[in-house]
């Protein structure tokens, strides 16, 4: 016998499962807060971001990695599309994560709690990798040949650039946390988590956000092609880390009773009709028993 098969729900929240809202807001406005004051702990490291910054660039090229300069000459092409570039970087990556979690809390709570638990994981990771690997960005090494699009072009939503005239003393940022891209490790989370919350076939689309961001963080100078590599695997493990419960996965297809002829995809089959028990594939026409009515007995009996 055929077992129901299992399908993407698309049901109404789940309120059981949905955390206590005053709760989820201390939570993540205090992982926000821990995470800006250690970035800015490990500020400073100057001489050792910048030989770090070597190293990388060094090893790209070993690598054979695309040069971040192919990318940027694509927006030297268009001051609009700088301007549009300069606006995304520094516009897009909180508001866009804020958002996501907020309609994944309303509307999928165990998608919510895994999505909450994988950026927290994941900027952990990233704020561990500050400390130990600080690292100056392409738009700071004179090796890359690059600029930097917010310093000579801007304008953004917060004026000229998102960043401190002087990297060194920076209080807002720290400036030597390239590696690794926590835009690009967002963004990337922010698609599959959609992806995975709404089963649409338009949902693919999301993964326009990264490839965006991707395109963004590179052609502005802000990040190298490895941080968006290393983000990209911390993020498989987090999301390995912490996988969704079965019942936010798939919820158990309704077995459609037995109606008229033909009518039921896998109606059920009697017993006494010869095929046993189990369901029919195709959903055809339940066989009837070979063996002959009696006289005495009506249609209706006999079914």
């Amino acid at each position: 016998m055929r077992l129901a098969r299992t399908e993407p729900t698309d049901q109404e929240p789940d309120i059981r499962a949905r955390p206590p809202l005053v709760r989820e807001f201390l939570l993540v406005a205090g992982l926000f807060l821990a995470y800006k004051f250690g970035r800015q702990a490990a500020n400073g490291h100057v001489e050792e971001a910048f030989r770090n910054a070597g190293s990388v660039w060094d090893l790209e090229r070993a690598l054979h990695l695309p040069g971040e300069g192919a990318v940027q000459g694509l927006l030297l092409h268009s001051q609009p599309l700088i301007h549009a570039a300069n606006t995304y970087y520094a516009a897009v990556h909180f508001p866009a994560t804020a958002l996501f979690l907020i309609w994944l809390y309303w509307r999928r709570p165990a998608h919510y709690v895994r999505s909450r638990r994988v950026l927290a994981a994941l900027t952990g990771a990233a704020l561990v990798l500050h400390l130990l690997f600080p690292l100056a960005p392409p738009r700071m090494l004179s090796a890359a040949g690059l600029v930097d699009t917010g310093q000579v072009y801007g304008p953004t939503v917060y004026g000229p650039t998102v960043y401190g005239q002087t990297p060194a003393t920076d209080t807002m940022a720290n400036q030597f946390a390239a590696m690794p891209s926590l835009h690009v490790g967002w963004a990337v989370m922010v698609a599959l988590g959609l992806i995975a919350a709404t089963r649409s076939r338009w949902s693919w689309l999301w993964l326009l956000h990264p490839a965006i961001t991707l395109f963004v963080v590179v052609g502005t100078a802000n990040h190298y092609w490895l941080d968006a590599i290393v983000v990209v695997a911390l993020l498989a493990v987090a999301l390995a880390a912490f996988r969704l419960p079965p019942s936010a996965r798939t919820v158990p297809a309704r077995l459609r009773g037995p109606g008229a002829w033909g009518s039921g995809e896998g109606a059920p089959v009697p017993a006494y009709a010869g095929g046993g028990s189990g369901t029919y594939e195709g959903g055809g026409r339940p066989a009837i028993s070979e063996a002959p009515v009696t006289s005495g007995t009506s249609v209706g009996a006999a079914r």
